[in-house]
């Protein structure tokens, strides 16, 4: 008897800059697959079988969709025209800029008055 394979349906791989592997379905179809399981029209493991996808990515795909739907729905605050920075960067900044420094030598300068107020210490404190 002979074995008669299957063919196996080849999808082109597609891989970004680091060589990991991409998805390449567009957002529309993430969007309709996404919204068929939580409509409940169809289940997970039937979306995924059908887009060829495993199911941690499709439950990847409704977690980015709901932080964007949060996201969306929260109220608009107005911003000021400067870019706003993540606290993080600003951090960084403040530590960069002179006042940063500034606030170093304000310490320092704040220490040796309170070294020179009290009677009997001539010594200097170092930084």
């Amino acid at each position: 008897m002979e074995k008669l394979d299957k063919p196996k349906q080849e999808k082109p791989e597609v891989k970004d800059r680091k060589g990991r592997r991409i998805s390449d379905h567009p957002a529309e179809e993430k969007c309709r697959a996404v919204l068929s399981v939580w409509t409940e029209k169809r289940k997970p493991g039937e979306v995924c079988r059908e887009m060829g996808v495993a199911w941690s990515l499709l439950n990847h795909w409704q977690n980015r969709a709901m932080e964007g739907m949060l996201l969306a729905l929260q109220p608009r605050v107005a911003m000021e025209k400067a870019v706003a920075l993540t606290p993080r960067l600003a951090v960084l900044l403040e530590r960069k800029s002179n006042a940063g420094a500034m606030k170093k030598l304000e310490r320092r300068l704040v220490r040796l008055q309170e070294a020179a107020a009290k009677p009997g210490e001539s010594r200097e404190i170092g930084a």
